[in-house]
């Protein structure tokens, strides 16, 4: 409609670059053996340039960081050169009896363990959303009469 991508969009494309990194990786094939699934659990988007219909865009995936129960993804966007969004992602993969710790995926797949080092951007926002209320604060009745009848 406005002639370039939104949001919803977008994240759809992130979510195609993560399974193209999958499959490349060979993890796909390690999921489909543990009969395993992946989940993402949250995600911080910043979006910075537009994305215009018929732009050629460049993703870049990768893993940046893992803990006892995370892998943690960083993407971006990128048109002629110039960054236009990037995400960071908390992904998990997932059995019948819950999360996988990283480290039994990375054992299951052949490949070496990963370095524990997080950068100090990641820990800050693994760190902010333990301060994020769950489950969300509702709001009172007087903040709901008012948002109906902005939206109108």
């Amino acid at each position: 409609m406005f002639m370039e991508m939104n949001n919803g969009r977008i994240l759809t494309l992130y979510d195609l670059g993560r399974t193209a990194l999958s499959v490349k990786c060979g993890l796909m094939k390690t999921l489909k053996q543990q009969r395993w699934g992946l989940v993402v659990a949250g995600s911080s988007v910043r979006y910075r340039k537009r994305v215009r219909m018929f732009d050629k865009i460049t993703m870049k995936t990768q893993c940046v960081a893992t803990d006892d129960k995370w892998f943690y993804l960083e993407q971006s966007m990128w048109v002629k050169g110039a960054p236009c969004s990037s995400v960071l992602i908390r992904a998990g993969v997932t059995s019948k009896e819950g999360i996988v710790p990283p480290s039994k995926v990375i054992e299951a797949a052949g490949e070496k363990e990963m370095s524990t080092d997080i950068p100090m951007w990641v820990q800050e926002w693994i760190d902010s959303e333990l301060h994020r209320p769950w489950p969300p604060t509702s709001l009172d009745v007087t903040q709901q009469s008012q948002l109906q009848v902005g939206e109108q």
